[in-house]
């Protein structure tokens, strides 16, 4: 019996080894396809499991249930980790349910990139950024996984290295490199099985009934509204460009902001924009948190705050392309 677990051992080795031979030899569209597929994956599997993510010396563990019945898409991520909250999305509606106090606020938002569903469906503005290769083939959360290394044609993004599962094309761990090749964020399964649920019971917060529960409503999306007529933007830094804009209502400030987002595919940076309050000193310079880059400048009376997952370089270019317009 030993024999014959050794042999099929090597038989697996070797036909792991045959298969990463055969993805190095892929033309380029072959590994453009594959990222492709593990774009397209993360919304037409259904899947439950769990990931764990990890940001320089903090991780979270996060149970994901995701269900996709040929037309509609649902999912329900809680954070088992710390405080407890839970995430519900359908579609691009996102709801998230956060106990605060004595309270459970519900937060409405648009939805977002959450694991694995990190890729965009159109991948034509990556190709324009990034190069793409294929590295060996490993094993996640039990899986077989094919390493993919999206690297930035500049120095105005990070690079990304995916592991996409060979049989189903869904991302089972992402990490996040800077321009040192130093790890900054990795998301990866520890647990994943697909599923074929037929009934959303599933789909609603296990939250304390006894609490009391407060709304907090994202202000309406207005793509092309400008509240303020005196900034416009100039060239913006190659391969990024508006995906989005808002006004939003911030606590403990008097006037609304214009929230803008860009994006170049995959990275997303946020520019925000409001007038310079009397009696306080404006915002400048850099700094950095975490993997988040923050840059603060002023255009006219407008006070300039920029802010992404991205080199510092980037998030000083987008901030110094807004013009104050008399």
């Amino acid at each position: 019996m030993r024999m014959k677990g050794f042999v099929l051992a090597c038989l697996l080795a070797s036909a792991l080894s045959n298969t990463s031979q055969r993805v190095l030899a892929a033309s380029d569209d072959d590994k453009w396809q594959i990222l492709q597929k593990a774009a397209l994956a993360a919304h037409a599997l259904s899947y439950q499991g769990i990931f764990v993510c990890q940001s320089g010396q903090q991780s979270k563990s996060v149970q994901i249930k995701h269900f996709f019945d040929g037309q509609n898409e649902f999912a329900r991520n809680v954070l088992l980790d710390g405080s407890p909250r839970e995430v519900l999305s359908q579609g691009s509606d996102l709801i998230i349910y956060n106990p605060k106090n004595e309270k459970i606020v519900i937060e409405k938002r648009r939805g977002q990139n959450m694991f694995p569903a990190v890729l965009p469906a159109n991948l034509a503005a990556v190709k324009q950024s990034y190069t793409l290769r294929t590295g060996d083939i490993e094993r996640i959360a039990g899986r077989s996984a094919q390493i993919l290394f999206l690297e930035p044609k500049d120095d105005l993004r990070y690079s990304y290295r995916f592991w996409i599962d060979t049989e189903y094309g869904l991302i089972l761990k992402s990490v996040m490199f800077n321009g040192r090749n130093e790890m900054m964020d990795s998301i990866s399964f520890t647990q994943l099985n697909l599923v074929n649920t037929v009934d959303l019971d599933w789909f609603k917060p296990k939250i304390d009934s006894k609490k009391n529960y407060v709304m907090e409503d994202e202000p309406p999306a207005q793509a092309d509204y400008n509240p303020s007529p005196h900034w416009m933007l100039k060239e913006l830094p190659a391969g990024y460009r508006k995906v989005d804009q808002m006004l939003r209502t911030v606590h403990g400030k008097p006037l609304p902001v214009t929230h803008v987002v860009f994006s170049d595919g995959l990275a997303s940076v946020s520019l925000f924009i409001e007038p310079v309050t009397n009696g306080v000193k404006p915002r400048a310079g850099h700094s950095v948190v975490g993997n988040t880059s923050f840059y603060s400048t002023v255009a006219g009376y407008l006070q300039i705050t920029v802010l992404g997952e991205v080199p510092e370089a980037t998030v000083a270019a987008i901030a110094n392309s807004v013009v104050f317009v008399k």
